[in-house]
Formats: C-alpha cells, structure tokens, sequence
C-alpha cells in the first residue's frame, strides 16, 4: 500500500509539473506569436533548475515542508484570501504576459547587462526561498495554523518577520528586466498591493492563532522591509 501510495504521489507531481510547465509555455510564448524569444526560454531553463533543486531538497530533507507548499490556493479558508490568491496568480500571469506582448509589439531596449542583472535577481530570489524554506519547516502556501506549530524568529525571520515575500519580490522585480522588458514592471504595483493585504491578514490570524506571534511582532518591528515597513 505504502508503495501505491508512492506511486499515485509521483504521478501526480509529474502531471502538476506538466501541467504547470504548458501554462508557462502559453503564457510566455502565445501573446509573443513565435518561439523566437531567447530570453523567456533562459528564463524558464533558470526556474525550473531552482524549483528543481528545491524540490529534490526538501523531498529528501522536509517532506512535510514541500507538502504544504504544494497545498492548493483553494485551501484558504477565508474568502478575501482565496481572492486574493487568485489576484497573485493574475498578477505573476500578468508579469509574463506583458513583458511578451512588450517583446512582440514595443521591443524595450533593455540593455544586456541589465537583462542579466534581472536574471541574477530571479536567483537570488530563489536563494531567498530556499534560506526560509530550510529555516521555517511551517511555511506553507495557505494561512493556516499547523499542530505543534511554533514561531520562527531565527535567520531571516530575526530581520523581518516576511522574508518569503522579500524573495517574492525579488523574483518579481527581476522577472520583466531578464525578459527584456520595462513594460512589465508596472504590474510591481498591484502585486505589491496584494502583498500588503495578504501580510495584514496573514498578522492578524497568526497573532490569534499562533502562541508567541504577538511577542514576535513586537520583537521584529519590520514585515519585509527593514526600516520602511
């Protein structure tokens, strides 16, 4: 039965991958017309190498970690959350979408060295998730209070009490710039506006639900960015 188990667990995860990777491949290269954008497959060759090592990772290391990053958006239990999920996804989409349609029609003259440092900020973005995953095993992709769920405040979270959303927005930031794109930094806005009402809410129901979160908040003054907020 564990073996089955095993077995159901890995075609399911090759699926979502496969379905995951066409949605990327619509994504960046239908509003583009042609697979002729160098720039959006180094892209993609970037990503699915650092969800990949991730991935192998935390398999072997924090199962429980990667199981509850893979939980779906549909999870949250409140409404305003589950929208708000859905606005992410938009926005990531959005990202992507306008930085092709900018690659087909305006053709940005991002200049190379820049393209590069966007590239260089995707990673480090990755390297960002990766010191949270490893530091803070409760970090999953739904708002929810976990048994035997404690405060993290070591690491990253000795900085800033949301460092998974500093490395969110590093990707993000550095996502149109490796594209090519000036066009696609506009969709920065509502995906930080998304941001800050998902950590106001994400505050408030750990400081009820989670024991120690209010002394926390008090410990850590800054939510993502040390100084500013």
């Amino acid at each position: 039965m564990i073996a089955a188990k095993n077995v159901t667990s890995i075609v399911r995860n090759v699926v979502a991958g496969v379905a995951a990777m066409a949605v990327a491949l619509l994504l960046f290269f239908a509003p583009v017309g042609t697979f002729d954008f160098p720039q959006a497959w180094v892209y993609l060759g970037v990503t699915v190498a650092a969800n990949a090592v991730m991935f192998e990772y935390f398999r072997r290391s924090d199962p429980d970690l990667l199981k509850r990053r893979m939980a779906s958006p549909a999870g949250e239990k409140a409404t305003s959350q589950k929208l708000l999920q859905a606005g992410a996804i938009l926005t990531i989409a959005g990202i992507v979408v306008i930085s092709s349609l900018d690659h087909r029609f305006v053709r940005s003259r991002v200049p190379l060295p820049v393209e590069v440092a966007g590239y260089a900020l995707v990673v480090l973005g990755y390297l960002i998730y990766f010191i949270v995953f490893r530091e803070n095993t409760f970090g999953g992709a739904t708002i929810v209070v976990v048994p035997d769920q404690k405060v993290i405040d070591t690491g990253p979270y000795a900085i800033v009490r949301h460092p998974m959303y500093v490395g969110l927005l590093v990707v993000f930031l550095g996502t149109p710039l490796a594209l090519g794109s000036w066009w696609g930094l506009v969709m920065l806005v509502p995906t930080a506006l998304i941001l800050v009402l998902r950590i106001r809410y994400e505050e408030a129901f750990l400081t009820v639900e989670l024991p120690g979160y209010a002394d926390y908040r008090r410990k850590v003054r800054y939510r993502i960015v040390p100084f500013l907020w």
